[in-house]
């Protein structure tokens, strides 16, 4: 949640976990108009854009079926149980369908309410959607938009959620990078569907990230989730399996709580489930001891996790689904190029393809796919004249070794340009004015997925200028496309570069698009320059204030100033940007000056987000 957004009219969601600003996103995004009563009055605590736009307070609206809004809300409360209320078309063929939800808010009584108005068809209404989207857009949000990518395993998630929105929400997967090369590999499935049952589920998502980071063995992580569930009404009951995988051995210690165990499929296409001991849900039988089981992945062998969906057959599980998991995962395994250059990525796809292939799907589907690499990655040592001639290979070289891994395109042309433009500085300014040396280009990749390219030349560095449409201007590509730029210039020229290597959508899905109500504008009148950014600095915002920081300060190279003075609303993507810029100007030798009003909220979240010691507030 973003600390600048409190109250009815603003973005902020009456939650508080690990996973509410994505939950928040979601519902903020989502075409239905959705408010959050809460109290004995049921008075709005929050409510979405589109409910905004309507009016804040839905007591202003007119009825639907000849009941108010706020009667079937306090109807609910009192019941505890959902209900949903379709008006009759207008003229014009639409109605209002209204959803209301009961839950808890902050230890009272409420109601989510969510209405979106439905198209008739030859007379008849349309069933309601605003549930599903809701449902369908939270759901995704909730899951991990990357996986982790490491030299030794490749990841892959796939969910499919169920025919039925009244069976939907709650399964998820995810994938935690441990360090020394471990992975916390978790997939579960929360109790009830719908907008709450997601809404446990990023819960518990988030105590199992807080615990794992912690202590992640299996054992400690399960029996702490299993306390919590205890304490959580609406996440009691739900089951997780939770696996540490170290990637470089294939060594696997888990646990589960009242879920099946992952079916491990070797090279050979030899297919078993892991032996696992029984465990209650969590939550059901406090204290009950849990019991850590170790296997074996070898080089070149897949572990499939799964959710209860994946193995169900009538909405519960069965030996025939089981069976039939296996047969569909070991078809995806085996398929002609399932396991040949990034083709692992889209293993989970595959798997949760063929278990979806009847017409009715009566639970959500949840998988995730851990594949161990048969061979391990070699680094890349690339020895050239530093001519431009020699930059074809450069790029050839390094495009195959990072496909190789299985890096997504979009990243993978990001790195290779921002390599692209040092090795571009080295074969046209190192040694201009004497005789050609040699550009040495090595790229390698760690154990926890950390990519580092360095390029080095025996040359002298040109330092920028002040027009960002010289020399600057690489630095500033540089910085845009990968993690990290180190630039040291001592006995020739060294550039590293680093970027933590993720497993994310080929349409880059979760890459900002549209536009934003923020503008952000450079001010070059002064000393120096000053990006100015003004309204609601969201996703979208946050990203052009980057860039214009970027453009602004050279690349990093040269000092800037920021003004936030006229800033409404400042989303985490911002706090973001602001440590990012903070970084690069603290390896650069300077310090970034943030102007925002003293007692003002923007000035409040800079503080509470620990960046008063990082940059200049004025």
């Amino acid at each position: 949640m973003n600390a600048s957004q409190e109250g009815p009219g603003s973005g902020a969601a009456p939650v508080d976990d690990a996973g509410g600003a994505a939950l928040v996103a979601a519902l903020e995004a989502a075409s239905a108009a959705i408010w959050c009563l809460a109290g004995t009055a049921l008075e709005p605590v929050w409510a979405n854009a589109r409910a905004r736009a309507l009016g804040a307070n839905p007591h202003d609206l007119a009825t639907v079926a000849g009941r108010r809004i706020t009667e079937l809300a306090g109807s609910v409360a009192r019941s505890g149980r959902a209900e949903t209320v379709r008006g009759e078309p207008d003229a014009a063929g639409r109605a209002a369908n209204v959803v209301l939800q009961p839950l808890e808010v902050r230890g009272q009584p409420g109601v989510l309410v969510v209405v979106e108005a439905d198209r008739t068809d030859s007379g008849h209404a349309v069933a309601a959607v605003a549930e599903e989207d809701v449902v369908d857009q939270v759901q995704h949000s909730l899951l991990p938009p990357a996986l982790p990518l490491l030299p030794d395993v490749r990841l892959s998630g796939g969910y499919h959620r169920a025919s039925s929105v009244h069976a939907a929400g709650g399964d998820w997967y995810d994938a935690v990078p441990l360090g020394r090369g471990r992975l916390a590999l978790v997939v579960g499935d929360a109790v009830g569907s719908g907008v709450p049952a997601a809404g446990a589920m990023s819960r518990l998502r988030g105590a199992m990230r807080s615990l794992a980071l912690r202590d992640p063995s299996p054992a400690a992580v399960v029996a702490a989730l299993d306390a919590f569930a205890g304490q959580m009404e609406d996440v009691e009951g739900a089951s997780v399996f939770y696996g540490v995988l170290e990637a470089a051995t294939g060594r696997l210690t888990y646990a589960a709580a009242g879920h099946p165990a992952p079916l491990l499929v070797q090279a050979d296409g030899g297919a078993e489930f892991l032996p696992l001991a029984p465990r209650p849900p969590l939550g059901s039988l406090p204290g009950v001891p849990t019991a850590a089981a170790t296997a074996q992945l070898p080089q070149g062998a897949t572990l499939v996790l799964f959710s209860d969906g994946a193995v169900a057959t009538a909405a519960s599980l069965s030996a025939a689904g089981l069976d039939r998991l296996a047969r569909v995962s070991r078809a995806a395994l085996t398929a002609p190029g399932a396991l040949a250059g990034d083709a692992p990525g889209e293993l989970a796809a595959a798997i949760v393809e063929g278990l979806t292939d009847a017409a009715e799907c009566p639970d959500d589907i949840a998988v995730l796919v851990a594949h161990r690499r048969a061979e391990a990655t070699e680094p890349l040592v690339l020895d050239l004249p530093a001519v431009p001639a020699a930059l074809p290979t450069v790029r050839r070289n390094l495009g195959a070794w990072l496909a190789g891994l299985g890096m997504g395109e979009q990243d993978r042309v990001g790195v290779m340009v921002a390599v692209g433009e040092a090795a571009a500085n080295a074969a046209e300014h190192a040694y201009r004015g004497v005789q050609p040396g040699r550009m040495q280009v090595t790229a390698a990749v760690d154990v926890d997925g950390q990519l580092t390219v360095t390029v080095r030349d025996q040359g002298r560095w040109r330092p920028p200028d002040r027009d960002p449409g010289d020399r600057g201007r690489g630095l500033l590509i540089m910085r845009q496309l990968v993690d990290g730029v180190v630039l040291q210039d001592e006995h020739g020229t060294t550039v590293t570069l680093s970027m933590r290597l993720r497993r994310g959508p080929e349409d880059d899905g979760d890459r900002p698009g549209g536009s934003s109500a923020a503008d952000v504008v450079v001010d070059r009148s002064g000393e120096r320059p000053v990006v100015r950014a003004t309204g609601a600095v969201d996703v979208l915002g946050a990203e052009q204030m980057r860039i214009r920081l970027l453009e602004a300060s050279h690349g990093g190279t040269s000092r800037v100033e920021l003004d936030l003075a006229a800033v409404t609303l400042f989303s985490s993507a911002a706090v973001r940007v602001v440590l990012a810029v903070a970084r690069i100007a603290g390896e650069e030798g300077w310090r970034l000056v943030v102007h925002a009003a003293e007692g003002g909220v923007t000035r409040h979240v800079l503080e509470i987000s620990g960046l008063g010691g990082l940059v200049d507030l004025r």
